[in-house]
């Protein structure tokens, strides 16, 4: 595939099959998902019968193989976002944070045992990244894995880890400091490697779920280990590779999450449209009034702006998957473009609908309350908007810290 971010025929046949999908069996239901904090495991698995899940993976575990590539993960993600963000980023996690690393840095034993209950939607992993006090700054991980006797015992919390206590997940992988590297001004610098930690383990406990502004039908907890022990066989790529694993991994995440920003931004114009139309003051559509048209009009701008930047760093990823594509820094500066605008623009765009729908726009049984709630967390998971401009800058050559 070349990196023109046209999508195929194909692409938008799938495009629909997955509205269809999202209209039909989450639509219906993600208001109430929502007030209830309930995460639907069975429509998860519904995701999972669909092919959803493994859209980036080889034949070999269930997954899509030729037929599947990025950039349907990303229309998927953007289609299932367009009705509810919680189930979408259900399904960006589950595929860019659980799916990806195993399938990128995984032995083959850890692939045949993990991956085809995790691509057949089945099963859940999750990421174990972030901690009470290493957000941004990842590589300040206190979490530690010492090798005793043949195991790896792991001591330290992670915190707002996606996926990680539902009752299908399977597997958590999780950075800590397994020793120290030389360092030639005499300090020592942390070695951190990633390590697959099965749900169950003893010492391993997802403890009670948040309780979020958005994404309430999502499963995330924070999660701690008390003398966790799993086999040596269970570290997931090379010692001391687990951070430089993590932050490719997050490249991946950040498209993915401009995505789910698209339908976002997708839902509000919709309803906005819908909304103006419809609503009568002074005895015309509000739709008459400039001042509300215009703000409409933006939205229009933001969703194909947004759709043209996720889909040109989409095209660059499978573009490397020839060897020939995309050179590496360049889909790293794609991707954070795309997850930057993106991602704002989406919060921008509900608190346009909102101030659309007016005072309705307040009321929760008008979904773009519900798109507001859920769209300020885009501009922090995978990255924040200030990481992002950092590393566009940095992209740029300018030697900003």
């Amino acid at each position: 595939m070349s990196s023109s971010f046209e999508l195929s025929r194909e692409h938008e046949e799938f495009r629909q099959s997955v509205r269809e999908f999202a209209e039909a069996e989450i639509a219906p239901h993600a208001a109430q998902w929502d007030r209830d904090h309930h995460f639907p495991v069975d429509v998860v698995q519904k995701m999972g019968k669909l092919g959803l899940f493994g859209l980036t993976s080889p034949e070999e575990y269930g997954g899509a193989g030729e037929d599947g590539d990025f950039t349907s993960l990303c229309v998927a993600i953007e289609e299932i976002g367009r009705v509810d963000q919680s189930m979408g980023i259900t399904l960006e996690a589950a595929v860019g944070l659980g799916i990806n690393p195993i399938l990128s840095y995984g032995s083959d034993e850890q692939k045949q045992t993990w991956l085809p209950d995790l691509v057949a939607g089945q099963a859940l992993a999750g990421f174990g990244l972030t901690e009470p006090g290493a957000g941004s700054d990842a590589g300040a991980t206190r979490t530690r894995a010492e090798l005793v006797d043949g195991e790896w015992v792991v001591n330290g919390a992670k915190q707002f880890i996606t996926n990680s206590g539902s009752e299908i997940t399977s597997v958590v992988a999780v950075t800590a400091r397994t020793g120290t590297l030389g360092s030639t001004e005499g300090e020592g610098k942390a070695e951190i490697s990633a390590i697959l930690v099965p749900s169950g383990t003893p010492g391993f406990t997802a403890e009670k779920p948040y309780d979020k502004l958005g994404w309430r039908a999502s499963d995330t907890h924070p999660l701690t280990f008390e003398d966790c022990r799993v086999p040596e066989a269970n570290l997931l790529g090379d010692r001391g590779r687990g951070y430089a694993q993590f932050l490719a991994t997050l490249d991946d995440g950040r498209v993915a999450i401009a995505a789910l920003a698209v339908g976002c931004i997708q839902a509000c114009l919709d309803l906005s449209v819908q909304y103006a139309g419809e609503r009568q003051t002074f005895g015309v559509p509000i739709g008459r009034k400039q001042g509300l048209a215009f703000q409409v009009a933006d939205l229009e701008v933001m969703v194909h702006a947004s759709r043209a930047l996720v889909y040109r760093a989409a095209a660059m990823k499978d573009s490397q998957k020839t060897g020939l594509g995309a050179p590496v820094k360049d889909f790293k500066q794609a991707a954070a473009v795309a997850k930057l605008y993106a991602t704002e623009s989406a919060v921008t765009a509900t608190r346009i609908a909102t101030q659309v729908f007016g005072g309705y726009g307040f009321m929760e049984e008008y979904p773009v309350a519900r798109f507001y709630r859920d769209a300020k967390v885009l501009e922090i998971g995978e990255g924040t908007s200030e990481v992002q401009r950092m590393l566009i800058a940095r992209g740029l050559g300018l030697p900003v810290e």
